[in-house]
């Protein structure tokens, strides 16, 4: 059975159970901020559980995609060590919002496997929740147990802990008793000697679990206590390439035609086989899993970057290509190269891989080449600690300051140590490892109490298409401590005018005024789980009474002009450049806005010019906004509107026309493109391969940009004494400018080669070394050609020479060669310790460094120190 085959038979097994089959949500999360990735089933599911939406239907079915780096089994840097666990994996999962219960979720789940599946019955193992003594004080889900009973003997039927078998969302919200099913695919000779019941939950390899039922049935509180939910919901998850595994008869979820191709490719491209070497099993591992995390995020609209998400993308993808570096020899991209056999693979299922493919091996491709360039960079700085290290053992902090200001991983630096026959202090390491992961899990520490609830309404409506401001009842509010923020507060209304950061336009912001004068102000809006959340620092005095809820109109306005200026210019992108121009991201901003879009190329300057033309033309067209609410998706796809890979949208949407342009989008927009005024391109620039950026501004902004230039550029004619043809005159003084720094360059030479006769006779011998420590008033290029002067003609030279120019200090150490060898010594080393006197570093070769610093009065000190080197 193919794994094509396993995930149909789910899915049409309970859309015949009534279950509306739905698609995969995108794996990247936008608007839930307790998580950056779906790492469950149910996440894409949350607002329907917490009562904040109501499901199209009562009964859902589907595959999840899902990404877990961290968490019970999921640390990332243990995923390729089995073969069971995954950054990626898909999640099949069926789900009942207050219909069905435990005895249908037991029996279905029984039929599936057993029935539609054919497994045998023999092999299978179930768990139930054992109740806890703790605080909570549960008593055991007898009616679970007794639901199984009725399936399979009670000797496996299994009693679980806390740990196993009561799932939580997190430290808040729904949860309840689970009920997982657990697999023996062991040969019947190891089951002969261990019954397989002790090898439930104790991570062996052919006893897993693959599916687990959970019962929501109570709501964990801030306070930590629990209560009972007035709707009862299923939630299950079943392990897509575990329950492949199963059915395919073999032993490995690597094993799989989820992973085959993949790894068939890798080896066709390393020249390594998988299976006859440990470690090399590993690396591929890790690849084959890897690229899959990566190709989905990519598709779903995440890049790799520096912060948030971003990060972890780019995390994932680093290991793999260092695995591939250390054991698979590759100091080339190639991971790129199994975008193809992935997107053949899951194409069908997961069309975005097949839409964005491009795209994704160009991304990948660049992020390699950055990487295999961070470790070649690495190498280099790896070598000069080893040759700085006395003894057989680095710093931890040395290492360290490799691992996390060049990305240098430590592994890697462990295992070229071991081959030079040197240890790492692993204690240093993990010591300024652990101080930087306190540091920044103190800074994003929060706490967040319960809501209280003032008006029980559910039902939140938005109203800030049509109006500005209005009278509003606070139905609950709750307090968020962080150390970045203070002490705030979360206000939710019975109905608003403000508009909720989504969609890339930032959350509104504005006042809330009582009839008695007082005023409170809403310093961001957020979207938490559907639920449209206003941030004050305060709450109201008079919390019960209806208040006036005002929105910023200024910064509002501000913001439309650039969001209607984002659609503008995404049109004009697609009609200069081509229709392979796709937006891959924007920020939208009451200052600026911020546009990522696909092109493989930079914007030439009559291109750019072309781009600011069109957007300005239909400013000047003066089209009107034509906005429908409400219509079928497909209905509006049809009639042109477009959508974004990674946007998860409703049935119903919202669609925006300017002209031709028209595209699906719930934020805000000015009534007529004439009210943007003008569009000003400020710059272009690439995110990643095959990603360019477009920052630019509109109305206010924009005059200001003029009225800036305005002023520069009459400053400018001042200087040039009001010169009629500025930018001729500027040419001229750069061409006499050129021609002065050749004299001076010519002079300084000369002065070199004087100076050097006089040098000659201040050398000092100290313990058989020619020494001389001095300060010379030249450059540092200057100084660098006396020294490799009078290297020339002595073999025995310790030089140290110190230089002032415009404010920074300069010092530069040349060492013979002869006398590296025979001292011991590394001018490298030599003046990032003296670098110190002048408040500065530097580096270089062992035989030639510099140093540069912000304090020139240290350059004497640090001379007079010099000598203790050849002393």
């Amino acid at each position: 059975m193919t794994s094509q085959d396993i995930r149909n038979k789910f899915l049409n097994f309970f859309e015949g159970k009534k279950h509306l089959v739905v698609p995969s949500a995108p794996m990247v999360l936008k608007d839930d901020p307790t998580l950056m990735f779906v790492n469950s089933g149910m996440a894409p599911f949350k607002e329907y559980f917490l009562g904040n939406a109501e499901p199209k239907q009562n009964r859902i079915a589907d595959s999840q995609k899902c990404l877990r780096v961290s968490g019970k089994h999921n640390d990332l840097e243990e995923v390729g060590y089995d073969t069971y666990h995954h950054t990626l994996f898909e999640m099949l999962g069926n789900w009942s919002f207050g219909d069905y219960f435990k005895k249908e979720a037991i029996a279905w789940a029984w039929e599936l496997l057993t029935e539609v599946y054919g497994i045998n019955k023999d092999i299978l193992y179930v768990t139930v929740f054992e109740g806890s003594d703790d605080a909570d004080n549960l008593k055991m889900d007898q009616e679970a147990y007794d639901l199984w009973k009725t399936f399979i003997p009670e000797d496996r039927i299994l009693k679980g802990n806390k740990k196993d078998n009561f799932w939580e969302m997190g430290e808040q919200g729904p949860c309840g008793p689970c009920s997982e099913i657990h697999v023996d695919i062991r040969s019947a000779e190891e089951k002969a000697i261990v019954d397989g019941k002790s090898l439930v939950n104790m991570d062996h390899p052919q006893v897993v679990e693959i599916w687990n039922l959970v019962f929501m049935q109570y709501n964990r509180k801030a306070n930590g206590s629990l209560e009972s939910l007035p709707n009862k919901h299923i939630d299950t998850g079943m392990g897509f390439e575990r329950l492949c595994m199963v059915l395919q008869g073999v032993q490995s979820n690597y094993d799989t035609d989820v992973f085959t191709p993949i790894i068939r490719e890798i080896e066709a491209i390393t020249n390594k086989d998988y299976g006859k070497d440990g470690k090399v099993d590993v690396a591929i591992r890790v690849i084959s899993d890897h690229v899959r995390a990566v190709a989905f995020s990519i598709a779903d609209g995440q890049l790799p970057s520096n912060t948030g998400a971003g990060y972890v993308i780019r995390r994932i993808l680093r290991r793999a290509v260092r695995y591939g570096f250390t054991f698979l020899d590759k100091k080339e991209p190639f991971i790129y190269r199994l975008v193809d056999v992935l997107s053949k693979k899951m194409g069908t299922a997961f069309p975005e891989l097949k839409a964005q493919k491009q795209l994704i091996e160009n991304v990948i491709k660049e992020e390699e080449a950055s990487f295999l360039r961070t470790l070649e960079q690495g190498l280099i700085l790896l070598n000069r600690i080893v040759e700085e290290t006395k003894g057989n053992t680095v710093s931890g902090e040395k290492a360290f300051e490799l691992y996390d200001t060049y990305g240098f991983p430590i592994d890697l630096t462990a295992l070229i140590l071991s081959e030079k026959n040197l240890k790492l202090d692993e204690k240093g390491f993990e010591k300024h490892l652990k101080v930087q992961k306190d540091r920044s899990r103190k800074a994003s520490e929060m706490s967040t109490d319960d809501w209280t609830i003032l008006i029980d309404d559910s039902e939140q409506e938005f109203i800030g298409y049509d109006a500005l401001e209005s009278n509003v009842k606070i139905t609950r509010y709750r307090k968020v401590s962080s150390k970045k923020d203070g002490d705030m507060y979360q206000l939710v209304f019975n109905l608003t005018p403000f508009y909720a950061e989504g969609g890339g336009q930032v959350g509104d912001k504005g006042y809330l005024q009582d009839v008695h004068g007082d005023t409170i102000y809403i310093v961001d809006t957020k979207k938490e789980n559907n639920v449209i959340i206003h941030f004050t620092k305060s709450l109201p005095e008079h919390i019960n009474e209806t208040f006036k809820a005002v929105v910023d109109a200024r910064q509002r306005y501000r913001t439309e002009c650039n969001h209607t200026a984002t659609h503008l210019l995404h049109q004009a992108l697609r009609e200069v450049l081509g229709t392979h121009v796709e937006q891959k991201g924007s920020a939208v901003h009451s200052k600026y806005l911020r546009f990522d879009f696909s092109h493989f190329s930079k914007l030439t300057i009559e291109e750019l010019r072309d781009v600011e033309n069109f957007v300005n033309s239909r400013i000047e067209g003066k089209l009107p906004l034509e906005e429908k609410r409400n219509v079928p998706k497909d209905e509006a796809i049809a009639d042109g509107a477009m959508s974004l890979f990674g946007e998860k949208y409703g049935d119903a949407v919202r669609t925006i026309r300017f002209g031709q342009s028209i595209e699906l989008c719930g934020g805000t927009h000015v009534k007529n493109t004439g009210d943007i005024w003008h569009f000003k391109i400020t710059s272009e620039s690439a995110v990643a391969a095959g990603i360019r950026r477009i920052e630019a501004i509109t109305n206010d902004a924009v005059k200001d940009f003029y009225f800036e230039n305005n002023r520069a550029y009459f400053e400018m004619r001042d200087l040039l004494n009001n010169s009629k043809e500025p930018i001729k005159a500027l040419k001229s003084l750069q061409a006499e400018n050129a021609d002065l720094k050749k004299q001076i360059e010519s002079l300084l030479k000369d002065k070199a080669k004087n100076i050097k006769g006089e040098l000659k006779s201040e050398l000092t011998e100290i313990n058989g070394v020619k020494f001389l420590a001095k300060k010379l008033d030249l450059d540092a290029g200057g100084i660098k050609d006396v020294c490799f002067e009078l290297g020339s003609q002595f073999d025995n030279l310790f030089l140290l020479f110190g230089a002032e120019h415009n404010g920074k200090a300069v010092l530069s150490c040349y060492i013979s060669k002869e006398v590296v060898a025979s001292k011991d010594l590394n001018a490298g080393a030599i003046v990032r310790e003296l670098g110190k006197y002048i408040q500065g570093g530097g580096g270089g070769q062992p035989f030639f460094a510099t140093a540069g610093g912000k304090h020139p009065a240290g350059i004497e000190e640090a001379l007079n120190a010099g000598k203790a080197y050849v002393e």
